[in-house]
């Protein structure tokens, strides 16, 4: 599928929550148009119980385990799917969704088996992929690798989808809903790498609770991270950065790399995204930062 083709299929996905919009198509790259629209849904949006093609219902039998019923903020749909996404969610995605994780608000599923996903490869993991952008570049450049990608808003897992098929990717799989879900399903000490890129910032402090770089997911994903796996995070707000240092250390596990130099250089790997581009523009500046699991339980 060419690049024309692209972008006559994808809109612009929307991120749940307050501030800039941290859609991330890569700059330089990406097919989307320089000045594509960007909105940011706010909780007053919120659609929760508007299902995803793709998703799974409540799992039943034996090995169903209960789940916490969530609160989901931000909305899931945003403008109108062209009719190639909407044939990419009917058609490709109930391929890519990864099976038996039940929709937010639903009380459990089933443990997901990464074998059965991707043999042996290692597993890693994106939280809010957006478009899809690093998730198919990070595939791309490491076909030996399974990559999970979580992402609740429907346009943006239609460009991901899109992407995906584009380059005829074989090693990704897709959760079409709220990461948390997916994360309370994965094995223990299962995933060789995370990333959080431009997390919504939930600037207001009331909401400071709703920042997925909290205590209570940190310990999540410890559980599910490999001994010495990496979990990375980008993010274009300062005040965001402290926040999760200051998590990170209060839910211990993991080792921050480096300082406030080492994390103003990108990852080598790293693609620049379409948001990244926006912050620079408007004057805010990205840091990188990399935390290590620790062999502690």
């Amino acid at each position: 599928m060419t690049e024309a083709v692209l972008a006559g299929d994808m809109t612009e996905p929307a991120r749940p929550g307050e501030g800039p919009d941290p859609a991330r198509p890569p700059a330089g790259s990406d097919p989307m148009p320089a000045d594509a629209p960007e909105a940011r849904p706010s909780a007053a949006d919120a659609d929760a119980d508007a299902p995803l093609e793709g998703a799974s219902d409540q799992a039943e039998g034996p090995e169903a385990r209960p789940g916490p019923r969530r609160v989901f903020y931000g909305r899931i749909r945003g403008k109108a799917l062209r009719p190639n996404q909407e044939r990419l969610l009917a058609d490709l995605l109930p391929r890519l969704a990864v099976p038996g994780v039940a929709r937010a608000g639903l009380p459990g599923g089933r443990p997901v088996d990464l074998g059965a996903l991707f043999g042996a490869r290692p597993v890693w993991l994106e939280v809010g992929f957006g478009g899809g952008e690093h998730l198919a570049h990070q595939a791309a450049l490491n076909p030996d690798i399974g990559l999970i990608g979580a992402e609740p808003f429907v346009n943006g897992v239609a460009m991901a989808l899109a992407r995906i098929e584009a380059a005829g990717l074989g090693n990704v799989r897709i959760h079409p809903g709220d990461a948390r879900d997916l994360i309370d399903l994965l094995p223990d000490g299962a995933l060789a790498r995370v990333f959080v890129l431009y997390p919504d910032p939930w600037p207001k402090t009331r909401h400071w609770e709703r920042r997925f770089m909290g205590e209570e997911n940190l310990r999540a994903l410890r559980r599910i991270m490999a001994p010495g796996a990496e979990l990375r995070l980008a993010s274009d707000i300062p005040e965001y950065v402290a926040h999760a240092l200051r998590a990170v250390a209060a839910a211990g596990g993991f080792a921050v790399q480096g300082g406030p130099q080492d994390w103003a250089r990108p990852w080598a790997d790293w693609t620049r995204t379409r948001y990244e581009a926006k912050a620079l523009r408007e004057g805010r500046t990205p840091q990188y930062l990399s935390f290590l699991r620790d062999g502690r339980d």
